[in-house]
């Protein structure tokens, strides 16, 4: 079964940046759809991004198209989101996710233990 940490998190002013890392441990890593979701304080989970498995096709949610990056290692094993212009609604837990959230069939499936992002000055 395919294990996920997730690093890279923590408090930053707005309009900073941070890059958040996932590494899945298995085989199966490079043939996996994958995602990055977030919740804010108080709220349910949301998704973020989405990069398939040769990091041809990206999608993001509108709220963070044009701030945030994902972006794949396949010989490391690992799935990058880069956060830039950072706004204080983007605090929230951040956590790499195995598969497509957008598709609910994926909701059972990994999820790494998740990375606090905390945006305020």
């Amino acid at each position: 079964e395919v294990q996920l940490v997730d690093s890279g998190g923590g408090l930053v002013q707005p309009g900073g940046s941070l890059r958040l890392s996932c590494v899945a441990s298995g085989a199966l890593f490079r043939s996996e759809v994958m995602s990055w979701v977030r919740q804010p304080p108080g709220k349910e989970l949301e998704w973020v991004a989405t990069i398939d498995q040769n990091s041809f096709n990206t999608d993001y949610v509108d709220s963070v198209r044009g701030r945030f990056t994902i972006a794949r290692d396949n010989d490391k094993n690992t799935v990058y989101l880069q956060l830039n212009s950072l706004k204080t609604e983007d605090t929230a837990m951040y956590y790499c996710h195995r598969g497509d959230f957008r598709n609910e069939a994926t909701w059972n499936l990994p999820r790494g233990q998740g990375t606090q992002v905390t945006v305020s000055s």
